[in-house]
């Protein structure tokens, strides 16, 4: 079996899986109970805050656990839109985001919020002069995905994080979903505001992430009632998928540390060994995100190619997991200015670390393989 789908999900650590059954077995408390087995389940708790804050280079004041990227993504647009209201009304992102991002502005459209969606060039990147020139007085928030979840490329958030972090009445969230791991970005003095992570696109699991809100930052919470971690989300605390989502992330951080060039060398393999086989395109431009390279063959419907594939034991997609089931054009091609015929036949490859030089061979040849038999079907 080839798995190529590690944009969607990852194979859990075996570590983190044994974290997951230790803590559920042995810390099963409340953390917010008052008795022994309360008290050893907060400590652990704190300890786990201690680890990710120190993992991130932040305070632990600064971080809450969250089940996942949409809950985080929604936290932060929604949570600063809410609170910060007084001060204008008026929200900027990208046309690109992911669909959490996208619908949390939408909805907060017939709030009367006003979301300016930036369009990005024909690489898939967003251009800082149209963020700069976009920026109003009345602007409460500007939320941009470090790396795209489908073309994987990586947007300015170093430049855009300059650009606010002298203005007070601004925030600037970051949706490191698909970053986190793969391409380093610092935390503190960077001009962000909130960041979001989800456990399982790193070897976590399912129904864990992190949301980082810097010191100081107001937030409307989606959630009342317990005034667990520090009242920005009530609720008892998942303490079993937070000491994994810990474990998680320090051994991504590690692994970011040792194997980062075996992602680049994968990509490269797969980038030189696709251009050899005519009929693909290759819609992710170099030197981005090294383990997510987008591709279209025109005139073969995504579906077919990716069934087929899935006979061989092959596995990959076609866009974002979240709007896979969408009709077939990809809206984030689309945004890119690439022509209808890519826009409705591209093909989403994302690796991981444990992707190997031989699945990459085994995979073009079994690609090729593919299209020669689709073309005698379809002729």
């Amino acid at each position: 079996m080839i798995y190529f789908d590690n944009s969607a999900t990852t194979k859990p650590y075996k570590d983190v899986l044994d974290s997951f059954n230790q803590v559920s077995k042995q810390f099963y408390g409340n953390p917010s109970s008052i008795h022994r087995f309360g008290i050893d389940a907060g400590t652990l708790l704190r300890k786990a805050q201690q680890q990710a804050s120190a993992i991130l280079s932040v305070d632990q004041s600064e971080i809450i656990f969250t089940s996942g990227g949409t809950e985080g993504n929604n936290t932060a647009i929604k949570g600063i839109a809410l609170a910060h209201q007084s001060h204008g009304k008026h929200i900027i992102t990208t046309q690109i985001e992911h669909p959490s991002v996208i619908e949390a502005c939408e909805s907060l459209e017939t709030l009367g919020f006003k979301v300016t969606y930036l369009p990005v060039n024909h690489d898939g990147i967003v251009e800082i002069d149209d963020v700069k020139a976009a920026l109003t007085k009345e602007t409460i928030l500007i939320s941009v995905m470090h790396v795209n979840n489908e073309l994987g490329t990586v947007q300015p958030i170093k430049a855009i994080g300059q650009l606010v972090k002298d203005i007070p009445t601004t925030y600037f969230h970051v949706d490191d979903v698909q970053g986190f791991g793969k391409i380093p970005l610092q935390l503190a003095d960077s001009g962000i505001d909130l960041w979001t992570i989800s456990g399982h696109k790193f070897h976590g699991l399912k129904g864990t992430g992190l949301l980082y809100i810097k010191k100081g930052t107001n937030l409307f919470p989606l959630f009342h009632g317990g005034h667990q971690q520090m009242n920005y989300r009530s609720g008892t605390e998942n303490l079993a998928g937070i000491v994994s989502l810990v474990k998680a992330m320090r051994l991504i951080t590690e692994k970011e540390e040792t194997d980062h060039a075996h992602l680049y060398k994968l990509n490269k393999q797969l980038r030189d060994e696709l251009e050899l086989i005519t009929s693909v395109k290759i819609n992710t431009v170099e030197n981005q995100a090294p383990h997510i390279l987008n591709i279209s063959i025109p005139g073969y419907k995504p579906e077919v190619v990716i069934h087929a594939l899935g006979e061989r034991d092959i596995f990959i997609s076609t866009k974002s997991a979240c709007s896979s089931k969408k009709p077939d054009e990809s809206a984030i091609l689309k945004a890119a200015g690439f022509p209808h015929n890519r826009t409705t036949s591209a093909l989403r490859i994302s690796l991981s670390y444990q992707n190997t030089k031989e699945e990459i061979e085994l995979f073009s040849r079994s690609l090729k393989k593919v299209i020669q038999q689709l073309s005698k079907v379809m002729g």
